[in-house]
């Protein structure tokens, strides 16, 4: 039959493995140095592992291909302990695949096995959208997280530096000298409201996002160039719950292997109802 599936370009592949854990379904293998797709039964062609690929090697296609089938999946999952099987659950649900999902569910009910909460991330299942950093989530009547009660009087900004973006940065900035570094994604300071007094305070700010931004070897380089040409006291990395967001670490890694620079990365998760996980 003829179906979406994913495409794996070899000439892009550097065989990084970050896609492997991405695919719950087991459908993604490291061999002899490459992601390899092992079945076609195993991919559902929703494309959860493209986001995870920094060389955007994974793209999905249309062919000929052997029928999904949840079941054997399944067969395959719960072998992997609860983990896998609840971050399985959540990648159909995310998607509306409300049919696979049912059939999953049914699975483990009748196998005996517990079925783990996998709602959480989202109220909304009939959206579409195929990345859940960019599902659909309305938080108005979301009662705001609270923040420790500052002093009265305005907020002060403790933004050191302009400009932010690493797009714009100018590597050979005096201000990068004994620097302690806070790479930023994004979406992270409209999101958790103490950003400037938790994470920004006494810190040079470098902001991008790595799923959107299409500059990764550029941001690699100039990242690289900062850390060659100045002593960084430490770096701090703050970034959303999204799969995508993951990204940023591996342009960090990439470029202290690129400046031979080795040390300590402090990593802060937000969520995005606005909570530090």
């Amino acid at each position: 039959m003829k179906r979406k599936i994913i495409s794996i370009d070899d000439n892009k592949c550097n065989g990084c493995g970050l896609c492997v854990p991405d695919c719950p379904e087991g459908a993604l293998q490291i061999i002899e140095g490459k992601a390899r797709l092992v079945g076609d039964l195993f991919c559902d062609g929703l494309g959860a592992c493209i986001n995870t690929c920094p060389q955007g090697a994974i793209t999905v296609e249309e062919r000929e291909a052997e029928p999904y089938d949840e079941v054997k999946v399944m067969n395959n999952v719960v072998q992997h302990g609860q983990a896998v099987v609840k971050a399985h659950l959540k990648h159909l649900f995310d998607h509306g695949e409300q049919g696979y999902l049912e059939t999953a569910v049914g699975y483990l009910k009748e196998k005996g096995i517990p079925v783990p909460l996998y709602q959480e991330i989202s109220h909304d299942h009939h959206t579409g959208n195929t990345c859940p950093g960019s599902l659909m989530r309305d938080m108005r009547t979301k009662t705001p997280v609270s923040v420790k009660a500052a002093a009265p009087g305005p907020s002060v900004s403790q933004l050191r530096q302009w400009p932010v973006q690493l797009k714009l940065l100018n590597p050979q900035a005096p201000y990068f000298d004994d620097s302690h570094i806070l790479l930023a994604a994004d979406c992270v300071p409209f999101a958790y409201a103490g950003f400037h007094e938790r994470f920004l305070k006494d810190k040079i700010v470098i902001t991008f996002c790595p799923k959107l931004d299409p500059y990764t070897e550029e941001y690699i380089e100039k990242l690289s160039a900062i850390l060659t040409l100045h002593a960084i006291q430490s770096i701090s990395i703050v970034r959303m719950e999204v799969p995508c967001c993951g990204g940023m670490g591996v342009i960090l890694q990439k470029a202290m292997g690129k400046a031979g620079k080795t040390m300590m990365i402090r990593e802060s998760v937000i969520s995005i109802n606005g909570e530090i996980l």
